[in-house]
């Protein structure tokens, strides 16, 4: 009997980017809103939502990658990206001053934000675990 974390599975392409593409939404529009946000949540919530991101566009780059080693795979990318932010030259400060660089290289390292990327991914795979589940148990 396989457990979940073994299901192999090939994703549809059209729903991981749709869902790419809704969370890229709600990542801009926590920033846009972040005066309503709760504040235990607001410094957290763009680092999630941007690590859920790299989740389901991993997941639409790889469909037949199995759900762990999606998540490893986005969790490792994530960590490259913020280790990056102790690194500071001229040439990739300036890619981070434009907005997009911004977004994607960040500005500085910090801890919270190596947390809120575990947050994020571990949410995403335990949903399509939980999708996973749910349909293997239709087909019985």
């Amino acid at each position: 009997m396989e457990t979940g974390y073994q299901f192999s599975m090939k994703r549809n392409r059209w729903i991981y980017a749709a869902f790419t593409l809704l969370i890229i939404g709600l990542g801009l529009g926590s920033r846009a809103f972040s005066s309503v946000l709760p504040d235990a949540v607001n410094p957290y919530l763009g680092d999630s939502l941007w690590a859920a991101m790299i989740f389901t566009g991993c997941g639409f780059l790889f469909q037949k990658l199995k759900t762990m080693m999606t998540g490893i795979i986005s969790l490792i990318f994530c960590f490259i990206i913020e280790i990056s932010q102790l690194y500071h030259a001229e040439w990739i400060d300036r890619i981070r001053d434009t907005s997009l660089g911004g977004l994607v290289l960040g500005y500085g390292f910090l801890w919270s934000d190596i947390g809120a990327y575990t947050v994020g991914i571990t949410a995403c795979a335990a949903i399509e675990l939980l999708v996973l589940e749910i349909k293997k148990r239709r087909n019985m």
